[in-house]
């Protein structure tokens, strides 16, 4: 027995010295430099991964947690089915959302998916489940952060967890907008969710947006190229962003940020290129109409011929003592069935539709994203773009050092051309036209073409999508890719990729107009060349263009009326800005609210000539002028109602809180023709942010790497103990800019704090 137990520990301490002289599987050293930004390095993947999961869930944890329930579609049993959730851009009950997520996730094909991607994908996976519930070990049940602590929902995760999570990621601007239309569908009589006022929202609308400027080298006063990425996107929950440093020595040194639960850098620089994203205004999906088979709603007619729908039975855990709930959906071969009264999407006795999206199950986001971190050129950008047609839902916009500048319109889109557009419509396809392509699911032949050579079946092939490379300037605000460069208007492409031709947003005008006036020098900055401090200076300039069309002319309008005197003299001292200390703003912010319903406001129509500066010249003469002197009148009603004052300085009026602190916040909505985007939501005494400019870069480079100042207006950390919880939002509030370090000896000389290495 003796010999039997020494044999054992002999064996044991053979196996020891094998693992130790292989060595850990996950390993990673993290060094905070200023404003709680990590620089992660390993010496492969996995250790990024392990050193990102970590270091993410120390400044995150109960939001990532939360969301890691949300995508297990458990949000019912941990917070009730009648509490709501944000998914997409609008509220949705729990146990809806709860239903969408067990019906819409595929894990087999998930996990199938991922296996076929590339190594370095499933690596940071990996290593980014370990790194996180490292952590959660590390901490103990003790010290999780006191907001989350004590929860069920606070566990450690999978690889499965990860793969739902990026599958949320890859949907999040395209169908899961329909995800109560999905809830909705069941055949007549069948049970349904809490009904979804279910709408397409307006692409200007949207919380999710951005702009981005590439200018190269013939235009910048070095000639190497200058990136402004300004990226509109939430300031709470999981779209939040979070700023990263990543390195494995000779392989990949990226920096910049990604959203809860990314492994790498989505958006960002190396030594040699930067890029941002905007989001795009090309459709991800499709919606089918289907014609049923009379005798039975779950089956549909396609070339004559009935088919049975395929039926997915889902069970939905509720809090303790209260039995599950169970739903059952329905799929065509098309996708899942889908109802919407609101868009006249309903699910009848002849008549029913269905919905694909050309994300679904897209795993090649992390090939992507991992190719262009390691590019050296824009060309080397713009080929793992269109390899890999990953990108889910953005334009990807990128400057090199050699100034070259690229606007990519190049995501994963449903291959359907002009021509089939027209030829597979139906007479409900006009009344969605601009929001949706509907296709008629009766003929096979509707169905998406299949081209040999994407990178997945029924894509939209990268040379029939929108592709410049220019030494000028190209810029993008979330119009669709016709505008790019003012000057040189792209070639008409599918209706899937936007509209051509058709007026711009005040937002896309007012950027295209700032930059003519920054290359004719006619903008009040010395000469007519981009460098960083001009380029930082547009993109905080927070000028409204509305207000450059409107304010003369209203006040001469309104300097005789006695009844808005008052307001027409605080528009009058306003500087027509939304700088925290200017004054006035809030009132005019109404007042444009107010008269967006005057159908014929302007005297020079949209041209299509000339689509940076039309329509302009407001009508303020007969019934438009007594409309816009109600409009100003009302506007000041409602100031007065709020208790807010008509010069109202406008940092007062919009504010983040954090913790007992408020802290004035710059930009304002871009209906306003305001680059710096913040859109905000009523509170007592003002607005605070809910979505707009989040992580904000400006990219050149020396000759010996990136030269980035960057600023994350919402701050590091969602933890309110942390100390960068509010840091950065100070640093937005005064304008004041990071120069972010990126070689060893920057990171040295700002490093804050105690170096970390985690293994196991």
């Amino acid at each position: 027995m003796r010999k039997f137990a020494i044999g054992a520990l002999l064996l044991a301490g053979v196996s020891s010295s094998a693992a130790i002289a292989k060595g850990p599987t996950f390993s990673a050293s993290i060094v905070r430099t200023s404003y709680g930004i990590p620089h992660i390095t390993a010496s492969n993947w996995r250790g990024i991964g392990y050193g990102v999961g970590y270091a993410y869930a120390q400044d995150n944890l109960c939001m990532i947690a939360e969301e890691f329930a949300t995508v297990a579609g458990e949000r019912s049993l941990h917070f009730g089915p009648k509490e709501t959730a944000i998914l997409g851009f609008e509220k949705i009950d729990n146990l809806s959302s709860d239903i969408f997520f067990r019906s819409a996730i595929d894990m087999p094909k998930l996990r199938r998916g991922i296996s076929a991607q590339i190594p370095e994908a499933r690596d940071v996976i990996a290593g980014y489940v370990a790194g996180y519930n490292r952590l959660l070990r590390d901490l103990g049940p003790t010290g999780v952060p006191a907001e989350c602590r004590g929860k069920a929902w606070v566990r450690p995760i999978t690889a499965d967890d990860m793969l739902r999570l990026t599958e949320k990621q890859v949907l999040l601007a395209s169908s899961l907008a329909l995800a109560g239309a999905v809830v909705n569908a069941a055949p007549p009589g069948g049970a349904q969710a809490a009904d979804q006022n279910v709408t397409i929202p307006d692409q200007d609308k949207i919380g999710i947006g951005s702009n981005g400027w590439a200018f190269g080298g013939d235009v910048t006063e070095s000639g190497r190229g200058v990136l402004i990425g300004n990226p509109h996107f939430p300031w709470n929950g999981p779209a939040r962003f979070w700023e990263m440093h990543l390195t494995i020595p000779g392989v990949y040194d990226v920096m910049g940020v990604g959203i809860a639960g990314t492994p790498i850098v989505s958006l960002g620089f190396n030594k040699d290129i930067g890029w941002t994203h905007t989001v795009t205004a090309a459709q991800h999906f499709t919606l089918f109409e289907l014609e049923l088979d009379p005798t039975d709603p779950t089956r549909y007619i396609v070339d004559g011929k009935s088919e049975r729908m395929t039926p997915k039975t889902v069970s939905i855990p509720m809090p303790a003592g209260t039995a599950p709930v169970t739903r059952t959906l329905y799929s065509s071969r098309f996708g899942p069935m889908v109802a919407a009264p609101a868009l006249l999407l309903s699910w009848g006795k002849t008549k029913a539709f269905s919905m694909r999206d050309a994300n679904a199950g897209n795993q090649r986001g992390l090939a992507a994203w991992i190719a262009i971190g390691k590019a050296k050129s824009v060309a080397d950008i713009r080929s793992a773009v269109t390899k890999t047609l990953g990108i889910p839902w953005v334009n990807t916009i990128a400057v090199d050092r050699a100034g070259n500048a690229l606007h990519a319109d190049v995501t994963a889109v449903p291959n359907v051309t002009a021509a089939k557009a027209k030829d597979c419509a139906t007479p409900a396809s006009a009344l969605l036209a601009g929001r949706v392509v509907l296709l008629d699911g009766k003929r096979a032949a509707c169905d998406w073409d299949d081209v040999a050579g994407t990178a997945a079946r029924r894509l939209l092939p990268a040379y029939e999508q929108a592709i410049w490379e220019r030494r000028d300037y190209l810029a993008n605000s979330n119009d669709s890719y016709w505008l790019s460069n003012a000057s040189a208007p792209y070639r008409q492409l599918s209706p899937i990729l936007g509209a051509w031709g058709t007026m711009r947003t005040t937002r896309t005008r007012s950027g295209l107009i700032e930059i003519e006036r920054r290359l004719k020098g006619t903008d009040g900055l010395p000469g007519t060349k981009i460098d960083l401090p001009r380029a930082e200076a547009m993109a905080f300039a927070n000028k409204s263009l509305v207000a450059e069309l409107v304010v003369d002319k209203l006040l001469a309008l309104c300097a005789d009326k006695p009844d808005v005197a008052a307001a027409c003299n605080a528009l009058r001292g306003w500087d027509r800005k939304y700088d925290v200390d200017s004054r006035g703003g809030y009132l005019f912010a109404v007042f444009a609210a107010n008269i967006r319903s005057i159908a014929n406001l302007w005297a020079t129509k949209y041209d299509p000539a000339d689509p940076v500066h039309t329509p302009r010249d407001p009508i303020t003469d007969g019934d438009n002028g007594t409309k816009m002197i109600a409009a100003l009148a009302k506007a000041a009603a409602t100031l007065s109602a709020e208790g807010i004052a008509l010069d109202a300085r406008w940092g007062d009026v919009q504010f983040a809180k954090r913790g007992d602190q408020r802290i004035a916040v710059h930009g304002a909505e871009g209906s306003l023709g305001v680059l710096n985007v913040q859109q905000g939501q009523k509170v007592p005494g003002g607005i605070t942010p809910t979505h707009g400019s989040s992580y904000v870069q400006a990219v050149t480079f020396d000759d010996t790497g990136p030269v980035v100042d960057a600023v994350l207006s919402y701050s590091q950390s969602t933890n309110p103990a942390s100390p960068h919880f509010g840091d950065q939002t100070l640093l937005y509030s005064a304008k004041r800019w990071v120069r972010l370090p990126f070689t060893k000896a920057q990171i040295d000389a700002d490093t804050i704090g105690k170096p970390v290495t985690i293994s196991e």
